[in-house]
């Protein structure tokens, strides 16, 4: 006994040293994620997204347009990013700026630079520039703003021939049949290098440099996605965050130890170990942190408690059933292993699947979903169990710390089972339905938010509250008299936090570069004099949002046959499977008739919601299957529908808990957070519920009814067999009845 409780006291100090320690690597880690890794929505600044017009260009034409991409936005962030995306898009992230019209006017249209001769001849070509750069001269006591250039080899060589023979006469540099300069030729160059002098300002000289670097690109781009956030704005749904995951953490905290008690307090040590590591590990493998990410994690944190419910659920289980408490602690590890690892890689699937369909933010939220639910395996499964080895060999493995499941009065769900499909086939109904409703009254069966039909999105935060009369009357007329677009639509932010205040959304057609910033001008200079920095906008393309509809339902019809192959396997029961999978058609149909009715924007958090609510609901699901599973093999007695009732009942407080804990998380972000995380939260609520009711009242019945067709089919075929072996002992009986007449006959 005193050994147990020094190898206690001991694994007790080693712990609570770890915990510091990875508290004090978490804090810094946050530190320097917050400073550097820190996506455009939470730090400010502007995402542009480029495509090639040309079909099919080069690796190596597209590699050196993302370097000269990246050296002209050098200008205006050194922390700029440029980098490709598939092998036709370029994606430029900038962050700490809010002139996005402004650099997408300097960024233009990257297109063709000739050098043009007198005689109206291309001399050479923007390919053929090696550098270019603005400068200050003084050599000659007096400041002069100059461009330097040089050329290649090819270059230099058609370079000094030309300016040999067009000396003292002009040679104009020209930009998608824009003249940006016309420089007179003083002498011969033939060196390779090169000045253009006559400038007013280096401000002109660095654009002229810029021009000519800009116009050396080989691929011609075309704009088709662009967004800008303010850095305060951005600062703000971090704070906000930050706060919901506290807020949402001492809540699960407190249900969780006064419901479980001392494995309750265990849980949640290490559940704080489970946030620091994801912490370090965000930093360690460079992840962007964006607002769904964020999401992501405090979402993980709520359905990391579902591993630690379903052991302890064992665990009280056992103690009931007589064992010790150690024992017990023992065999509730052992029997939950399996629907814990289950139900987390079918989760893992639906990141995967998140992430490799999804664009932008969203892999952001898939990458901090599925590091959150790895982590959260490890936790439960090892850091969980040494803090309760701990406890009981320092002598608190009374009972009383862990409470005691006894035996309970079966419900029987089975006979309900009739008002359960009702109720699902009512709701999935009205979604189809209220799509033709819809669809006649606006003509759009939903409301499709900008990434499925394109456009452009403008969020102006006021200083002031803004009535919808003052709405149509004096803002809605600053757009249309730059766009001359009569079918603007304009509402108010919803807002429930400081940062949504005074919030106006415009949405519209996608705009030019020259009305996005007119537009942003007549904001400035109206009654309201608008700063540019609490403007937000978003633009997408047509090209863009069909390829967001086709992931949506891409991604879900992946998500739902790679489950089904998992569960088919891991199973061994094609029943098991396909239950799993009908069940989660009825969470996302049943999802899908809430966006309808409730008129949600379907946009890109869409996508993640669906495939959020497909993993979290086949972890459930799972884990009640498990359960059937192991009480098949322990009475065989049982008919189907007992089995189903048992089974269900036995799982039905941990169901229960586990969403609440999920759903508790969730709502804590709804309240707190942001508008535009709130759009992804409120659906997440809804999901748990649904998927939380599915698993325990459609699975499990469905299973039920397939088996007994499955009894049914192997009765009948049983039967058929039967019938045809006393069909051929009868005609042999009755041949050889035949042959016996024949016989006496003949006697």
């Amino acid at each position: 006994m005193e050994k147990n409780k020094t190898r206690g006291f001991i694994t007790l100090l080693i712990m609570l040293a770890v915990l510091a320690g990875f508290g004090f690597l978490g804090y810094r880690s946050l530190k320097e994620v917050k400073s550097k890794q820190l996506g455009l929505d939470l730090s400010g600044g502007v995402s542009i997204t480029y495509e090639a017009t040309t079909a099919n260009p080069s690796k190596q034409d597209m590699d050196d347009t993302v370097y000269k991409l990246q050296q002209r936005v050098q200008k205006f962030s050194t922390e700029a990013q440029v980098y490709r995306e598939g092998t036709n898009r370029i994606k430029i992230d900038i962050p700490g700026v809010s002139n996005a019209d402004d650099i997408l006017e300097d960024l233009g249209k990257p297109g063709s630079l000739t050098f043009v001769g007198p005689d109206n001849q291309v001399i050479l070509t923007g390919d053929m520039v090696k550098s270019a750069t603005g400068a200050i001269d003084q050599s000659n006591g007096q400041k002069q703003y100059i461009v330097e250039l040089s050329f290649n080899d090819e270059g230099t060589k058609l370079f000094g021939d030309a300016t040999t023979k067009f000396v003292g006469q002009r040679i104009s540099i020209v930009y998608d049949n824009k003249v940006y300069s016309n420089p007179v030729v003083q002498e011969a160059i033939t060196g390779g290098q090169c000045r253009i002098d006559g400038m007013q300002s280096y401000e002109e000289a660095d654009q002229l440099a810029s021009t000519i670097r800009i116009g050396s690109l080989k691929v011609e781009l075309q704009k088709i996605q662009s967004s800008t956030v303010g850095a305060q704005l951005g600062q703000n749904a971090i704070s906000t965050s930050v706060k919901a995951a506290v807020i949402g953490f001492i809540a699960v905290a407190v249900f969780m130890i006064v419901i479980y008690w001392l494995p309750g307090v265990a849980a949640m040590l290490a559940l704080a170990l489970y946030v620091m590591l994801v912490t370090c590990l965000i930093r360690a493998f460079n992840i962007t942190l964006t607002l769904p990410g964020i999401a992501g994690i405090i979402l993980s944190v709520g359905m990391a408690v579902d591993a630690n419910v379903i052991i302890f659920t064992r665990i009280r289980e056992e103690i009931g059933n007589g064992k010790t408490v150690r024992s017990a602690v023992k065999t509730g590890f052992h029997k939950a292993l399996s629907a814990i690892i289950d139900g987390n890689v079918t989760t893992l699937i639906a990141a995967f699947v998140l992430f490799l369909m999804g664009t932008g933010t969203i892999k952001g939220f898939a990458e901090t979903l599925a590091l959150g639910v790895v982590v959260s395996m490890f936790t439960a499964i090892t850091i969980t169990r040494t803090w309760l080895n701990a406890f009981c060999d320092l002598g608190l493995d009374n009972e009383k710390l862990f409470g005691v499941i006894r035996e309970r009065k079966t419900i029987d769900f089975m006979g309900k089972r009739k008002v359960f499909f009702s109720i699902a086939a009512a709701v999935i109904l009205s979604g189809f339905i209220g799509m033709a409703v819809w669809g006649a009254k606006t003509g759009s069966p939903l409301n499709l938010g900008l990434d499925f039909k394109g456009g452009d999105s403008i969020t102006i935060q006021f200083d002031h509250e803004m009535t919808l009369d003052e709405i149509d009357q004096k803002v809605k007329p600053i757009f249309t008299n730059v766009t001359h677009d009569n079918d603007i639509q304009a509402s108010q932010v919803k807002a429930t936090g400081e940062e949504d205040k005074n919030k106006v959304t415009i949405k519209t057609r996608t705009l030019t570069v020259e009305e996005s910033k007119a537009i942003n001008e007549a904001l400035a200079a109206s009654e309201y004099k608008v700063d540019p920095k609490n403007v937000e906008s978003e633009s997408i393309s047509g090209v863009i949002s069909s390829e967001m509809r086709r992931a949506a339902v891409g991604a879900v019809i992946i998500a739902l046959i790679l489950m089904l192959i998992y569960i088919a396997l891991r199973f061994a029961d094609i029943r098991f499977a396909t239950s799993a999978i009908l069940c989660l058609v009825h969470d996302t149909l049943v999802l899908f008739s809430c966006y309808v009715l409730f008129r949600w924007s379907v946009g890109s958090s869409f996508i993640a919601c669906m495939l959020t609510l497909v993993g979290y609901s086949i972890n459930d699901t799972i884990v009640i299957f498990d359960r059937i599973r192991e009480n098949m093999h322990i009475d065989r007695s049982l008919s189907r529908e007992e089995l189903v009732n048992k089974s269900v009942t036995e799982t039905f407080t941990r169901s229960l808990f586990t969403s609440l804990t999920t759903f508790m998380t969730i709502f804590v972000l709804f309240i707190v957070g942001v508008s535009s995380i709130r759009d992804f939260t409120l659906p997440l609520m809804v999901g748990t519920l649904c998927g939380t009711y599915s698993s325990i009242a459609i699975a499990s019945p469905l299973w039920c009814l397939f088996e007994h067709r499955a009894d049914e089919k192997r009765a009948a075929v049983k039967a058929a067999e039967q019938a045809k072996k006393d069909s051929e002992r009868a005609a042999k009986k009755d041949l050889k009845a035949k042959g016996g007449k024949k016989s006496a006959k003949k006697a």
